[in-house]
C-alpha cells in the first residue's frame, strides 16, 4: 500500500509518541507501507520540522535526519499534470497531485476536510488512526 504522508502527521508523530500518528511513523519503519515523495512534499517537510524543531525537542540536525530517513525509505515520484484547483487550500495541491501520480490509495493527514475533492481521483483521505485501521484490515 502506497499512502502520502502529510506534514501535520510528521509533526504530530514528533510530538507525541502515545499517538496514531507515532504509530503510523511505526508501521512506516516496520515496512507495513510505503510513502510517496516528491520535491515539493519533502521541502515542505523540511521547513516544517525546522519551524517546529524547538517545540518537538528537535535540533535542526536532528530534523533533517527525519527528513533524509522518510527520503531513503519512501519513493520518488516525479509530477507531470497538475489538477489545480481542486481543493479549498491551495497549499495541499501538490499533495493530491503526488498522490494522483503516485496511483496511491490514501492521503494521511490530521486535515481531512481540506482534501474533500480527493474521491474524484479515487483516493481516500484519512486520519492517522483510520489509516492504522485500514493497514491492520489489509493483513
Amino acid at each position: 500500500m502506497r499512502v502520502v504522508l502529510d506534514s501535520n502527521v510528521l509533526v504530530a508523530a514528533l510530538r507525541s509518541r502515545r499517538g496514531a500518528s507515532f504509530a503510523v511513523l511505526g508501521a512506516l519503519r516496520a515496512g507495513r507501507f510505503e510513502i510517496a515523495l516528491s520535491v515539493p512534499l519533502v521541502l515542505e517537510y523540511e521547513a516544517v520540522l525546522l519551524r517546529h524543531a524547538g517545540e518537538l525537542g528537535l535540533l535542526p540536525g536532528e530534523a533533517v535526519g527525519v527528513v533524509d530517513y522518510l527520503c531513503a525509505v519512501g519513493r520518488w515520484q516525479e509530477i507531470h499534470y497538475l489538477w489545480r484547483p481542486t481543493l479549498t487550500d491551495p497549499g495541499d495541491e501538490f499533495v493530491l497531485e503526488l498522490a494522483v501520480a503516485a496511483e496511491c490509495r490514501s492521503v494521511v493527514t490530521h486535515n481531512v476536510r481540506d482534501f474533500t475533492q480527493a474521491h474524484m481521483f479515487n483516493i481516500q483521505v484519512l486520519t492517522p488512526a483510520e489509516f492504522l485501521r485500514a493497514l491492520r484490515e489489509d493483513r
